[in-house]
């Protein structure tokens, strides 16, 4: 096989994406073997059964804090509706996790409901209702869209309404709700760690994988696009 045979890649979202093997095994040779390892062990324990959304987050450290806690736990994508604020990911509260979590970006509720839906996502809405679920008690089975919303209002309406279901943190204090950034990783490591432990097949599939495994060795090497373009002039 030479540099320019591919490996097509079939992604949920049912786009085409090429897969350079021999780039990748080029590229993989300028990492250490210990960061290549670690990768391998990472990617292992990646999931996209389990998809977070945050609609309009006036506060940008917040959703940093939320990318951060999807990193650490393990889910590899984020999506962000931008409608009101469109702010972009303060890098400093996120420490890094920009390079290793995929972010999304949507600037209506509809277009990311929409996006979700024709994965295969459920959505659910984190938010006090009368008829919520109780995180312990929550389906893990089914591939589900989580979504938080602004400290100041909670959802919009507009994700309230399509909504296929409502969970909250069981809370016995006086105080009536957590700050989003808090309630994300309470909420994500509770149903990872329970997901890690079930039958249920979470991991991602080996094209996902390689597709990662490209993206994050593009992101450890400096001078990425020099090298890039080298490596092609001399293929």
């Amino acid at each position: 096989m030479n540099s320019w045979q591919k490996m097509l890649v079939f992604l949920p979202n049912d786009i085409y994406k090429m897969v350079d093997l021999d780039y990748l095994a080029f590229l993989e040779n300028i990492l250490t073997e210990n960061r290549k390892e670690r990768f391998q062990k990472v990617l292992e324990n990646r999931t996209k059964h389990f998809t977070i959304a945050v609609e309009d987050i006036f506060q940008l450290h917040n959703t940093s804090a939320v990318m951060r806690s999807c990193e650490v736990f393990g889910i590899q994508e984020l999506n962000v509706i931008e409608q009101r604020y469109g702010k972009s990911i303060d890098k400093e509260i996120a420490m890094g996790a920009q390079k290793w979590v995929d972010i999304n970006s949507f600037e209506t509720v509809t277009e990311c409901v929409n996006s979700l839906k024709a994965k295969g996502y459920q959505i659910i809405a984190t938010t006090p209702h009368e008829n919520d679920c109780l995180l312990d008690d929550f389906d893990i089975s089914k591939p589900s869209a989580l979504f938080f919303g602004t400290e100041r209002d909670g959802l919009s309406d507009d994700v309230l309404k399509v909504a296929d279901g409502f969970l909250k943190i069981p809370m016995v204090g006086f105080t009536e709700s957590l700050n989003i950034s808090v309630s994300a990783a309470i909420i994500i490591q509770n149903l990872m760690q329970r997901l890690r432990n079930s039958n249920i097949k979470w991991q991602l599939t080996e094209e996902e994988i390689l597709e990662k495994r490209m993206a994050w060795a593009k992101n450890s090497i400096k001078d990425i696009k020099r090298i890039e373009q080298r490596y092609y002039n001399e293929s």
